[in-house]
């Protein structure tokens, strides 16, 4: 696909749910692919690299501490990650910062349906991450169909519908647009 002609597909399954003092964005996607392709999208630095809104300083199919950089065009902000769980190829779970992710994947008929369980400290940043997860995400299924875009990530991601995303998942969850 030409990068200019991406644009993002329709509304994913989303979610805002307690977490004790937090909230987990629960973002639900189906791929076509199956669990071990998925997988290795999910852990290999050189695969999140092409769709991932950090770089990985290892494979995060293993526990232990990483290092996540988060990329905002030529600026990257290194941040302490720790791979808590990993259970090849059905759960991955790693802090990154003050955050947890926590990726389910379950095989269907049709390839793999990815849950990300993405914890936030306020509820009025759901709209915002569902957003920037639904582009990335986007981005990672046309990598994994051998049709890669390049990585939307940071500022750039306005170019991309980020805010008219950010507008249908407020709506969505029933969040203030903020």
């Amino acid at each position: 696909m030409d990068r200019d002609s991406f644009r993002p597909g329709p509304l994913n399954e989303v979610a805002r749910v307690p977490a004790g003092d937090r909230w987990d964005l629960v973002f639900v996607r189906d791929l076509r692919h199956p669990p071990e392709k998925v997988w290795a999208a999910l852990t290999e630095p050189d695969r999140l690299a092409q769709w991932a809104p950090f770089l990985a300083d290892r494979d995060l199919g293993a526990p232990g501490d990483a290092t996540l950089s988060t990329v905002d065009g030529d600026r990257t902000w290194p941040e302490r990650a720790t791979v808590r769980q990993a259970d090849r190829p059905t759960l991955l779970e790693y802090t990154w910062g003050e955050g947890l992710l926590r990726w389910e994947l379950t095989p269907t008929e049709s390839g793999t349906r990815l849950t990300l369980r993405h914890r936030i400290d306020q509820p009025d940043l759901a709209p915002k991450m569902a957003a920037g997860w639904h582009l990335c995400l986007d981005v990672a299924g046309h990598l994994l169909d051998g049709d890669p875009v390049g990585p939307i990530r940071g500022g750039e991601a306005k170019e991309f519908g980020w805010d008219e995303l950010r507008a249908a998942y407020a709506e969505r969850l029933d969040s203030p647009k903020s």
